[in-house]
């Protein structure tokens, strides 16, 4: 609670020195029963909800919420029908990875909570009103999304996890490695921020205030 305390009081220093003042988020546009279908949610009952479907996770699987091993076995899953061996990948070696392996995904915890997410999410965004697909993506944004999302994807499998398993989860369990990961990444979106432009994708700026 201390240290989270600390981020909270670094995070208020650098905003009012920045900017001046403390940024308030915009006024919700609607409230009660639509607020809770449609959106958007407090930060705090968020924060509650991602607390609860965690402890949850944590009952139900037996072991903290996780992303992104789903997504190496249905990469694997794909090899193997176009004629790879990944049962031969030291990866699957072990004999629960094996097991995944050999099994249906719908047999795997992670990939059944992934499709939760999807199917959750595209819900979530059509009750929003805000559920318009584009697909005239231009090329560089394109390229952004294949380059990030490959370095996404290596580097949760070199730190066993992504923003949920590795820093979300690691840090809810105590583990040093989700301390470790949120270090790394602070200083990954410094680097990812500036690079931005670079593949014609925005970075918001608001304008220093200033007083006499």
């Amino acid at each position: 609670l201390a240290v989270f305390a600390g981020i909270a009081w670094l995070t208020v220093v650098l905003e009012r020195r920045r900017h001046g003042r403390l940024v308030q988020p915009d006024a919700a546009p609607r409230q009660g029963l639509a607020r809770l279908l449609r959106g958007p949610w407090p930060l705090v009952a968020g924060a509650v909800a991602l607390a609860l479907l965690n402890f949850a996770t944590l009952a139900l699987a037996g072991r903290p919420w996780g992303i992104t091993s789903a997504f190496a076995l249905w990469g694997s899953k794909a090899a193997a029908l176009v004629g790879f061996d990944p049962a031969s990948w030291p990866f699957w070696s072990s004999p629960a990875q094996r097991l995944a392996l050999e099994s249906s995904v719908l047999q795997d915890v992670t990939s059944v909570m992934d499709f939760g997410i999807i199917f959750g999410a595209l819900l979530a965004s059509a009750l929003a009103g805000r559920f318009a697909p584009k697909w005239g993506v231009p090329l560089r944004s394109a390229l952004a999304a294949v380059f990030g999302g490959l370095l996404l994807g290596y580097g949760a499998r070199l730190a066993y996890g992504c923003n949920i398993g590795a820093y979300f989860s690691g840090i809810a369990s105590g583990s040093l490695h989700g301390w470790v990961w949120m270090v790394a990444a602070f200083f990954g979106n410094v680097l990812g921020t500036r690079i931005r432009p670079l593949f014609g994708l925005e970075v918001e700026r608001l304008p220093r205030q200033t007083g006499c």
